[in-house]
């Protein structure tokens, strides 16, 4: 295979601080929304108010199906390029989002953020593929993913302190400003990481044999079912947490405040992982994660641990809550590596197909189980637990299938 790693032009921290941001706007474009939910219902649909979440949603459906396009269109273009656009559509769909009179408007305006968003996470992916592989790659994309943590910690109550200052829509002129400065930033210090004789022309039939190529790798197949039961975790809690904390613990004034704390507190994870994975290996890590969550959600589903009317069950949803998040840093980047490590050829496309295939499921898993809530958050515990035992199946799966590399890697 043909080695096409590139040099870094800049110094390795700020490398990782750009790339962290870039991602992080996925992130601030979610968490911050969660403490307007209410407002949002309150103004634009006030008589269903059931369908406020759909503004997640909406945006993550929105990024799943941007990746798909993201990738081979910075294989054919080059890295900034997409970015560049994708900026620029979110920018303008933050606008109308921010001028929005109905639901429906904000839906269809959110859905295009999130197209637009998908541009700098996909690429990003790609440019750290550019210049680093396997283990170096992981461990860089947990630094990268122990400042994403960051972002979700202080979003929340950055959206409350906005609501406070202005209104609900003000979040959105924050949403410009953060990506204002990141795109600005890539701009100025950020070179072309993808040179021109390594580009891939924007054809359908190469598509095409890219997308068969990737979905024939069996390792890859699995990662992306894996990420995308991982993620579905994620959106399930970040979908119903407002809820969670309003209408099952009573605590709507201080949710931005727990759910901050508890989001910076499991960003460690990133740290354990970035210390463990050239130790432990990335499939093994993943697989002792999922196997911790069954038992945790198993238990809170079958025995009611965090039942309200026990004094000590918000303190033991706050645990359960600190281990879900804290999961992430010890498997998506961990399953992003895994996946994306035999297709450096094409980096790009398989970014794509990998985040687009495991976002757009993680959403169409999740969103049933939002849907569902009528208020008894044990129905969040067992859908985690059920998530987690697939997960772990299909991990013990990959490694028996691999054998001596499921070890080493």
């Amino acid at each position: 295979m043909e080695d096409r790693k590139q040099e870094l032009t800049m110094h390795r921290a700020e490398f990782v601080g750009l790339i962290a941001m870039m991602f992080a706007t996925i992130a601030f474009s979610i968490d911050a929304m969660l403490p307007a939910l209410p407002e949002i219902a309150q103004e634009l649909s006030p008589e269903t108010a059931h369908r406020a979440p759909l503004v997640l949603t909406a945006f993550v459906l929105g990024m799943g199906m941007g990746t798909f396009l993201t990738g081979p269109m910075s294989d054919a273009f080059g890295r900034r390029p997409v970015i560049f656009g994708g900026v620029a559509l979110y920018l303008v769909s933050t606008v109308v989002a921010w001028a929005s009179t109905s639901l429906e408007m904000m839906l269809i305006a959110r859905l295009f953020q999130g197209l637009g968003a998908s541009g700098p996470r996909v690429v990003a992916i790609a440019v750290v593929r550019d210049l680093f592989a396997g283990r170096e790659m992981a461990k860089i994309v947990s630094i990268i993913m122990l400042i994403f943590t960051l972002v979700p910690a202080f979003a929340p109550a950055m959206g409350a302190l906005i609501i406070d200052l202005s209104d609900w829509r003000g979040i959105y002129l924050a949403f410009v400003a953060f990506s204002l400065i990141s795109v600005i930033w890539m701009a100025l210090r950020l070179p072309e990481t993808l040179p021109d004789q390594h580009r891939r022309p924007l054809r359908l039939n190469l598509i095409v044999a890219s997308v068969r190529e990737i979905a024939s790798h069996r390792t890859v197949r699995v990662s992306i079912l894996v990420q995308s039961l991982a993620m579905a975790m994620l959106f399930a809690t970040l979908m119903l947490i407002q809820q969670v904390y309003d209408q099952v613990y009573q605590r709507p004034d201080t949710f931005p405040f727990w759910f901050g704390a508890v989001a910076l507190a499991a960003g460690t994870a990133s740290i354990v992982n970035a210390l463990l994975v050239e130790r432990m290996g990335m499939r093994r890590l993943v697989g002792l994660a999922l196997t911790a969550q069954v038992f945790l959600s198993g238990s809170m589903y079958f025995f009611g641990f965090a039942d309200p009317l026990n004094p000590a069950g918000f303190g033991i949803f706050l645990f359960w809550q600190l281990c879900l998040f804290s999961q992430a840093g010890l498997t998506l980047g961990n399953l992003n590596a895994i996946a994306m490590a035999p297709m450096g050829h094409m980096a790009g496309m398989a970014a794509s197909v990998i985040g687009s295939t495991s976002t757009v499921f993680a959403a169409l898993i999740a969103s049933p189980v939002a849907m569902m809530f009528s208020g008894d958050v044990s129905l969040l515990f067992g859908a985690v637990c059920a998530m987690s035992c697939a997960g772990v199946g299909l991990m013990v799966l990959l490694m028996r299938a691999e054998g001596g590399l499921a070890v080493a890697e």
